[in-house]
């Protein structure tokens, strides 16, 4: 783990190193503003003052001109200055603003715009290149465990040396801004925009935090992170960021195509019992899913003056010569965003309408609520006595339990199955197909009924579809819904071989937008072939990543039911999941 240590106050061997760090820095990330003479944000507030007032000079003197009948091309030593100032202040915020912008939108991954670059494509072919394996891991049924070493006692005359993560000592401006911000004159949330330089406010935020509440965050890393790219969409007010390991499972045998499946994950055992199953999925032939259904929800609710008139406008809804009015309404929010159904249900005089629509490759939250705010506005010509209370009143229902979602399906609903042969379940997963059939029967389906459970019909779904999730970019609390699992186990074969699938109905996925863009989670989907958003067919990465989390639940499922069986499950856990440090000779 990377160490932190605070800034000490006093002098010593360390402060030239300290300063030559800090100079090293400084020359590996020049600023453009460190040339201006002044402040960024006051030459900003020069430049557009300067503009708006040349542009109403220069409007109050030709309109004064066309009165007159005065030639316009006539112009007076103030007025030429006038020109010569207007077009230096646009070439400035043009420079500022407009480049900036412009590049947002050509680099950064969205719904409308594919970023490919040369750099991009040349990595990902070295990728490929990379994980081409003459031999599939799952070749043999009997694969070596591995070795586990022995605990290391480490005494405490002898501990190894840590790491410890440097930071250069603060400048006297830094400490005027750190100031100001335990004094309350500077908002913290303002600095990135003050400073223009996120990964320094990021580090005055966080002194500032240390300072103000006592407490060290020497074991929260800083430095190594890309700040400004999670400014205005990710995160707000970082002060660094927290590790977590990822683990690969793998290959998954998923509709004839294999897949290293990225795990981030804190708990042992997972990424291990996740690889077993995928490896007797491989061996018996590999697994097969369907994507059933494709769209996400949004549900504003909305009050009238009687119940009456709440009716009338679900009726309205639900005539067919309207949806297509409204579906043109709708699908004017992006190009992306198509309109499937508009599900209403009512409470007294209070109205849930409930959108479904298509988001592209996005998970398309947003993309949905922009799309049902222009159908509000549109239905407020009709119904003037609308009163919008919520766009969102949570008949969506998201990041909640809820049957709506268990029933009617939320993103992406898939079924993945596959036939174990009855020699991989003997000789892999160290049970039988009868031992499975029934313990999944009275743990996923009867016990999980005496339980009054919604949605949670399985082993442990909710490990592997948080693990991916975190992993790939994916909202995390999505995870609630997207959960949603029933395993089911059958003998077929004449009780030979396992039958088992898994139904999800309510993956919520994307591959663009969000957490998908950060450099780590892009770096995770670009392994599992699922990057950015497909140039050819809208949607399909998105459908694919859907699918090939349902097949890693089904390996998931498949792996703990049989050690649940076999009763394997304390002894891995003890094995795997413990740490081998001597807490008792620990410093």
């Amino acid at each position: 783990m990377d160490v932190r240590s605070r800034r000490s106050t006093k002098s010593g061997p360390a402060e030239p190193i300290k300063a030559l760090k800090k100079a090293h820095h400084n020359e590996e990330s020049p600023k453009a503003s460190d040339a201006l003479p002044l402040p960024l944000y006051v030459t900003n507030v020069v430049f557009f003052t300067l503009f708006f007032s040349v542009v109403y000079f220069l409007l109050t003197r030709w309109r004064e001109k066309i009165r007159t009948s005065t030639p316009l091309h006539v112009l007076t030593f103030s007025e030429i200055s006038a020109v010569f100032a207007l077009i230096a202040s646009f070439i400035y915020l043009l420079g500022f603003f407009g480049i900036d912008f412009v590049q947002s939108l050509i680099l950064r991954p969205t719904t409308d715009v594919w970023a490919a670059d040369d750099e991009e494509e040349e990595q990902e072919s070295i990728l490929i290149k990379d994980d081409t394996r003459k031999v599939p891991c799952g070749a043999a049924l009997e694969c070596p465990l591995p070795q586990i070493a022995p605990p290391v006692v480490v005494s405490s005359k002898s501990a190894l040396p840590k790491v410890i993560e440097t930071v250069p000592a603060t400048t006297e401006e830094d400490e005027e801004i750190i100031k100001s911000v335990l004094d309350g004159k500077t908002p913290s949330y303002s600095l990135e925009t003050k400073l223009g330089d996120c990964h320094r406010a990021a580090s005055i935020r966080r002194e500032a935090l240390q300072r103000l509440t006592g407490k060290s965050l020497s074991g929260l890393p800083l430095n190594g992170f890309d700040y400004d790219s999670i400014l205005g969409q990710c995160c707000e007010m970082p002060v660094g960021y927290v590790q977590i390991p990822v683990g690969i499972a793998g290959p998954l045998l998923l509709d004839g195509r294999e897949y290293c499946v990225p795990m981030a994950t804190t708990e042992g055992c997972l990424v291990a019992s996740t690889n077993r199953g995928c490896k007797a999925i491989h061996l018996s032939g590999g697994s097969f899913s369907v994507l059933l259904k494709d769209g996400i929800t949004r549900a504003p609710v909305v009050r009238f003056n009687t119940a009456r008139r709440a009716a009338d406008l679900k009726f309205f809804l639900e005539e067919p010569n309207n949806f297509e009015t409204l579906t043109m309404v709708f699908n004017r929010s992006s190009r992306f965003a198509r309109l499937q159904t508009i599900k209403c249900t009512i409470a007294g005089k209070n109205l849930y309408m409930r959108f479904c629509c298509t988001t592209g490759d996005a998970m398309g939250m947003n993309m949905i609520s922009k799309g049902v705010q222009n159908v509000l506005d549109f239905l407020q010509n009709d119904f003037p006595d609308m009163d919008v209370i919520g766009i969102s009143g949570n008949f969506c229902s998201d990041k909640k339990p809820a049957a709506v979602n268990w029933i009617e399906g939320r993103g992406k609903s898939v079924v993945c199955e596959a036939t174990i042969k009855g020699e991989v379940v003997r000789k892999v997963l160290k049970t039988n197909v009868e031992a499975l059939v029934e313990l999944n029967m009275l743990k996923n389906l009867t016990g999980s009924a005496m339980a009054g459970a919604l949605g949670g019909f399985n082993a442990h779904a909710s490990n592997i579809v948080s693990a991916v999730f975190i992993a790939t970019g994916q909202d995390p609390a999505q995870n609630v819904e997207s959960s949603h699992c029933i395993t089911m186990m059958e003998p077929v074969n004449d009780g030979k071989d396992l039958h088992v699938s898994v139904t999800m109905p309510s993956i919520e996925v994307g591959t663009v937008g969000g957490g998908t863009q950060l450099a780590s989670q892009s770096a995770c989907l670009n392994l599992l072939g699922v990057k950015g958003a497909n140039r050819e067919v809208a949607g399909s990465n998105a459908r694919m990543l859907a699918t090939i989390v349902a097949g890693a639940v089904l390996a998931g499922e498949l792996s703990l039911m049989s050690a649940l069986a076999a009763g394997q499950l304390v002894n891995s856990h003890m094995k795997y999941n413990r740490s081998n440090k001597n807490l008792t000779t620990t410093p």
